[in-house]
């Protein structure tokens, strides 16, 4: 199958133009903050206003920490040298890892401005994050990146795509979907579905880390890595894979943790 290929420009008025790849993340957040409203009509514990505010916290938290997270993880020379580029985010370059860390510092806000338990707000949060992986990884693919690895010229998942250091199509795995559907679709559904009996605090936000950390490590298997680090080592190993190994280990250690210490604590 040929890559369609996608204007990245989503509307052009010529004095401002609105790219795939920053609508999409303004949808999962959208969708996001859509479904915590309703959740929060039910719930004991959270707002409609509190809701409002933490979506805002954690779009800047995604943003902020995604951008800043790809330039020190990925291409920290490079930025070093061209340190305006930073801010060129819609020219692509987000790093998932990054934005973690970027929620992590605004759930901290957050708590402090209204203390709330931290892994009450975890967990009200995870099940949501998903959206965003699936918005975000449709954005990657629309905007023409992060190819999975050259694939069997007869292999039924690859896409031929053109590859300007060869100057020809070259038929590579979307890794970009797999991702979307792995780390978006499952995920959201696993999460959702284990929120349904109510889990003690913590341990949805554990689930959720073990997940997308077990699930990236699996596509970076495919997926090629970032061309300015290549592999890390043993001809396999990639910093995708470094990134998701402490989420694995952190959240099967947090979900043990709060089924044990958590019992009764309800995340809404």
């Amino acid at each position: 199958m040929n890559y369609p290929t996608f204007d990245p420009v989503a509307l052009d008025l010529g004095f401002f133009q609105v790219r795939w790849y920053g609508l999409m993340y303004l949808i999962g957040l959208g969708l996001g903050w859509w479904i915590a409203r309703l959740r929060a009509r039910h719930s004991t514990i959270w707002r409609a206003d509190q809701v409002d505010d933490l979506l805002f916290y954690v779009a800047v938290g995604v943003i902020v920490g995604g951008r800043l997270g790809y330039v020190l993880f990925y291409q920290p020379g490079y930025y070093l040298q061209h340190p305006l580029e930073i801010f060129a985010v819609w020219q692509g370059g987000m790093s998932f890892h990054g934005g973690l860390l970027g929620v992590a510092a605004a759930i901290w806000l957050f708590q402090r401005k209204y203390g709330l338990p931290l892994l009450v707000i975890g967990d009200f949060i995870a099940p949501l994050v998903p959206l965003g992986l699936l918005a975000g990884r449709i954005g990657n693919f629309i905007n023409n990146e992060l190819w999975g690895r050259q694939a069997p010229p007869d292999s039924p998942f690859a896409m031929w795509v053109y590859d300007p250091a060869v100057q020809q199509l070259v038929a590579r795995y979307p890794t970009q979907l797999l991702e979307a559907l792995l780390e978006g679709l499952v995920l959201f559904v696993v999460l959702n579905v284990y929120a349904r009996y109510r889990p003690p605090a913590g341990t949805l936000t554990g689930v959720f880390l073990a997940g997308y950390g077990l699930f990236r490590f699996i596509v970076e298997f495919w997926r090629m890595p970032d061309p300015q680090l290549g592999y890390l080592a043993w001809g396999w190993l990639t910093m995708g894979q470094v990134l998701s190994l402490p989420m694995i280990v952190a959240g099967i250690v947090l979900w043990w943790w709060a089924r044990r210490h958590h019992q009764g604590v309800r995340a809404w």
